[in-house]
């Protein structure tokens, strides 16, 4: 069992001890890429690291060592930065080295100024990405990471809580029912400072959607794609190889928690000095708003590993492509056919006896896109299981099902109201400069469930149609068009896509579609 050591709470020191043994040289930051690398390698050590997935950010310690997995949602603009930088004492003309570098505030000691026109400073680059939670990750994913981490965290003040961490769905379910707040802490002695500050701790982070910046009157829209996600959104900042990923892209990313309140302070001054002075920023007040929020609310986290992950699925191996993944995948190959039987056996109950469905339903959730042929994608199996009954809990119950088969998923209920009213496709807003999301930007090999049951007599806008258009172009073509007002702009995807309808479904499925209890002989054929 590896001990907590200096690396995974202060990993600053680690740094700086590189720093400061490879001056003058240049390779002192591949070396601390290569240290950590090495560390995490260690005896199952990526365990031993909190995970902003689970953990809310007031129980980690700030600086530390944390890991987030997310999907990359926006990309903001690159951004220039102290790599190097010199400080010195006015008082006895001493000069130190510092770096920048995993840095948002630039730091120095006591009776020391920056040195901005010194020789020894070097300017470097780096680039922000909007990250969030995986949309639609099922619960049981969840959970499997919950159980495998072995970090221990508390609280950044001295309050030192019972257990040792808790999950978001825990903490909003405090702010919803704060009566179990109260009940949690009867009992704690008669200390009332001891009682307080946790409640302030409890609900200090918890409501992600509703905390509002001091010089902002609406809420900060934390910009997840789905409705009703629950969990952080980070500004990841990434110093290499930042070419290689791309929107919608899940990361995996260890990197050093900032959550420093002067980042607050010095954007909400720039926002003033702005609004006094417009030509010293060329930024507006709501980019502003939207690229520097609140700490407390988007935390920071600077890159020290990502990885792109090819699934969220914690039963399998990051990588499937490796020697070690080949071996795990031989271990249970005999297994399999007896596991397909179970299952086959298990939908064909859920089905009412309708094996047929089954059968299309296991081929739906096995099929992927693997390659393009020009525009068309090769592997998609979209089903349209026909003959449900309507505004009842069948295709709910069909979708509970697919959730604990599925690593992310969503239900999407075809109603004249949210077809309407729903935004599906992302479109780039350019007063703040961000890509706003949709229902549509989801990660790759998301189950998207397409209520169509629910569909009744009425008349669809210009959105609800635009939002039909871009359901069939994905089912279609697996593709959406994001709006970017003055033009179109082609994001490839890879969704399963199932629709249950009471007839045969208004969208462009023209393989696949199945009537429910056809192989029981219910039905014409």
């Amino acid at each position: 069992m590896p001990c907590v050591a200096d690396w995974l709470n202060n990993p600053f020191s680690i740094v700086q001890g590189i720093f400061a043994q490879n001056l003058p040289n240049s390779d002192w930051e591949k070396k601390v890429t290569d240290y950590f690398k090495e560390k995490l390698k260690e005896n199952n050590a990526t365990n031993w690291v909190p995970s902003l997935n689970d953990v809310p950010v007031h129980y980690l310690k700030p600086n530390s060592l944390v890991k987030f997995r997310c999907m990359v949602q926006d990309m903001f603009d690159p951004e220039f930065y102290m790599g190097v930088y010199e400080t010195v004492d006015p008082n006895t003309n001493a000069r130190v080295l510092h770096f920048g570098k995993y840095r948002d505030v630039a730091e120095c000691g006591p009776q020391q100024e920056i040195d901005l026109n010194s020789s020894q400073t070097v300017t470097l680059e780096r680039q922000t990405f909007y990250c969030v939670p995986v949309p639609g990750e099922s619960a049981w994913v969840k959970e499997a990471y919950i159980s495998a981490s072995q970090a221990r965290v508390s609280p950044s003040t001295s309050y030192t809580p019972s257990r040792h961490k808790r999950s978001y769905e825990e903490d909003e379910d405090m702010e919803l029912h704060p009566s179990k707040q109260k009940e949690q802490h009867i009992g704690s002695g008669g200390d009332i400072h001891g009682c307080g500050e946790p409640k302030r701790l409890e609900t200090e982070a918890s409501a992600g959607h509703h905390l509002i910046s001091p010089n902002c009157s609406p809420p900060l829209d934390l910009n997840f794609p789905l409705p009703g996600e629950k969990g952080p959104a980070c500004l990841v900042k990434v110093y290499e190889s930042w070419d290689s990923y791309k929107v919608n892209d899940v990361l995996e990313v260890y990197g050093i928690l900032s959550v420093d309140p002067v980042l607050s302070i010095v954007n909400n001054e720039e926002r003033d000095n702005s609004t006094l002075d417009p030509m010293e920023c060329m930024d507006t007040a709501e980019e502003q708003r939207v690229h520097s929020p609140p700490a407390s609310l988007v935390p920071r986290i600077h890159v020290i590993l990502a990885q792109k992950l090819q699934h969220i699925n914690p039963l399998l191996p990051a990588c499937l492509n490796e020697e070690e993944s080949k071996t795990f995948v031989s271990n249970f190959m005999s297994e399999l056919s007896p596991v397909r039987a179970e299952l086959l056996g298990f939908l064909t109950h859920a089905f009412l006896g309708d094996s047929l469905a089954a059968e299309y339903l296991i081929l739906h959730l096995i099929s992927t896109v693997y390659a393009r042929r020009d525009v068309l994608p090769l592997g998609k199996f979209t089903v349209n299981l026909s003959g449900c009954p309507r505004n009842s809990i069948f295709t709910e119950h069909i979708y509970r099902i697919i959730q604990q088969l599925v690593p992310a998923s969503y239900r999407l209920q075809m109603t004249i109201e949210n077809m309407n009213h729903s935004r599906f496709i992302p479109h780039k807003d350019y007063t703040a400069n961000r890509l706003v999301s949709g229902v549509l930007q989801l990660a790759s090999n998301t189950s998207l469930v397409v209520d169509e049951t629910q569909l009744e007599q009425g008349q669809l806008d210009t959105t609800g149609v635009h939002n039909v258009k871009a359901l069939g172009n994905l089912i279609t073509w697996q593709k959406v068009d994001y709006d970017f007002s003055y033009h179109q702009m082609e994001f490839p995807c890879n969704i399963n896509v199932l629709i249950t309808s009471e007839g045969r479904s208004l969208l462009p499925v023209w393989r696949g579609h199945l009537e429910f209890g056809e192989s029981l002989g219910l039905v014409a054929t």
